[in-house]
């Protein structure tokens, strides 16, 4: 049975009322005839509902968390798949995690539907693919003690839906992100976080509230779990990767913080043993 046939199929016997709010019309209309200050008011206004659509979603996104940590304690990995600027937030995610918590590039990937490519310009038709993602997923050499969470804000978009049944077919952790109750992504994962934002202020531009929800959901899942995983001391990314003088000014400082030393002393640290956690751990009086 094809994808659009399960999906059709689940719709049918497991959700009939499934409706996407993510499409809905807009609670405003002739954006057109706004002034530039009524329309960033209006735009404000709305955002302003997503994180307390995020806190009702906190027990789901909770159970994800604890799982991904469980995994990644047994040597696994994270993987997010999602399509236009559902990857894109995926990719943003993943590659933040190694300069911020100092972590190998491979622990947390971002996949988009359409490859590196698509990160700038849309690739056409790359999001209806329905075998793609496994494909891609493969090249990662995927395991059973990894987790995919499949990121797409109307929660029907095939390439993520199809990745997360070949997971679950194969016994790999599925977890995802949406926007819409009972949708056919949020029945496929394992673990689903629902975010439901309502309507956009433009009608269906799934980048504005839903995109922020989304990128509030990312946020806690990876900085929870690498603070879960020893990469946080006290409040300080002390595993950070050192790439800029900014980042280098700021390790200085959280080693002064720690061990009572000048400046010129905690450079010096910092220099020696190349981190701020090795730096502290190593240091003697």
């Amino acid at each position: 049975m094809c994808l659009r046939a399960l999906v059709a199929k689940k719709l049918r016997y497991l959700n009939m009322n499934f409706t996407k709010t993510t499409e809905q019309s807009s609670n405003y209309e002739h954006l057109e005839r706004m002034s530039i200050s009524d329309l960033l008011l209006h735009i404000n206004t709305e955002d302003q509902t997503v994180p307390f659509a995020v806190q009702k979603a906190l027990p789901q996104i909770e159970t994800l968390v604890t799982t991904v940590v469980e995994k990644m304690k047994l040597g696994g990995r994270l993987f997010y798949i999602g399509a236009g600027t559902s990857g894109r937030l995926g990719i943003v995610d993943a590659s933040e995690c190694p300069p911020t918590f100092g972590v190998p590039f491979e622990l947390v990937n971002g996949i988009i539907a359409g490859g590196d490519q698509a990160i700038r310009r849309a690739v056409e038709n790359a999001e209806d693919n329905t075998t793609q993602a496994w494909i891609d997923l493969q090249e990662h050499h995927i395991t059973t003690n990894d987790v995919v969470i499949g990121i797409a804000a109307s929660g029907t978009t095939p390439y993520v839906i199809s990745g997360l049944e070949q997971c679950n077919a194969n016994n790999i952790t599925t977890g995802c992100i949406t926007c819409n109750e009972g949708s056919p992504l949020a029945l496929t994962a394992q673990f689903p976080v629902v975010v439901v934002v309502g309507p956009e202020f433009v009608t269906g531009s799934s980048r504005m509230k839903a995109g922020t929800a989304q990128k509030l959901v990312l946020n806690m899942i990876s900085t929870t779990t690498m603070i879960q995983l020893g990469k946080v001391k006290g409040n300080k990314m002390v595993d950070m990767q050192l790439s800029n003088d900014k980042l280098v000014d700021r390790g200085v400082k959280m080693i002064m913080s720690e061990i009572a030393v000048d400046y010129e002393k905690a450079a010096e640290l910092l220099a020696q043993f190349g981190s701020v956690r090795k730096a502290v751990d190593n240091y003697q009086k």
